[in-house]
């Protein structure tokens, strides 16, 4: 299928591993120009060259999303070398695990500043490029905590769904305007950060509890992210879907 996005220019953050290079490269693979935002300047190196196998132009830029100033930089030299951004990943890593009575302050006002407000300044930057040529997908990546409560996962339980909470209100004041606002949860995938949480042994038990009976692979998140960001999903907007093997009993 042919997603109709060749020659767009897609933003990525978190871009330098996991699911969020793994969306970059499913929009490379795709035809589309992808700059990779992250924090460790040699994951990202590693990215661009994995990237530059699509042969599309790709851009990286060293940043980190908590940073207040971040956004703005990182649209305006994404501009600047590829040109306006038609595509918005926005990636954030998940803040630390634990229970409630675990997380300071300090902790809170991380959490905040990385998985919800980096998310909103991005968002910020990127309208109007987007409303002005009338075209424009934003997807974000938050986590089955912003379906469900997780235990041990308090702070991950309040900021995801405050970032699918900001989604479905963008998308129904945009998308008229031809921009296209959409969440993508993903449940257990194998990435650092489950590795992290489960730990190297548990890994494969985690997928135990997954009715296809595995944990799932970024790159069946980064293709996801693609068809959502592409023109074959032109009526999909303001949603929060869930990729994660059917393993929540939530009914959306």
């Amino acid at each position: 299928m042919d997603l109709g996005i060749s020659g767009k220019v897609a933003l990525v953050t978190g871009g330098s591993a996991g699911i969020g290079l793994a969306a970059a490269k499913s929009l490379a693979r795709e035809g589309c120009d992808v700059c990779v935002c992250a924090r460790n300047p040699e994951k990202l190196a590693d990215a661009v060259v994995e990237l530059q196998e699509f042969g599309k132009v790709v851009h990286a830029v060293l940043a980190d999303v908590e940073d207040p100033a971040a956004a703005r930089r990182v649209v305006e030299e994404t501009r600047g070398v590829l040109g306006p951004i038609d595509i918005l990943v926005a990636s954030a890593g998940g803040p630390p695990a634990g229970r409630f009575d675990e997380a300071g302050l300090d902790d809170w006002a991380v959490a905040v500043e990385r998985n919800l407000l980096g998310t909103v300044r991005l968002m910020h930057a990127v309208l109007p490029d987007m409303r002005s040529r009338g075209w424009g997908r934003i997807v974000t990546i938050t986590s089955r905590s912003a379906r469900e409560s997780l235990d041990g996962l308090a702070l991950s339980n309040a900021t995801r769904p405050a970032v699918a909470g900001v989604v479905r209100t963008l998308a129904r004041e945009v998308g008229g305007e031809g921009v296209l606002v959409n969440n993508v949860m993903p449940g257990p995938i194998e990435t650092d950060r489950l590795r992290e949480l489960a730990g190297e042994e548990g890994l494969s038990l985690r997928g135990e509890s997954v009715p296809v009976g595995r944990v799932g692979r970024a790159e069946e998140v980064g293709d996801v992210v693609a068809f959502l960001a592409s023109e074959r999903a032109s009526f999909v907007n303001g949603i929060s879907m869930l990729v994660d093997g059917g393993e929540s009993r939530v009914i959306a």
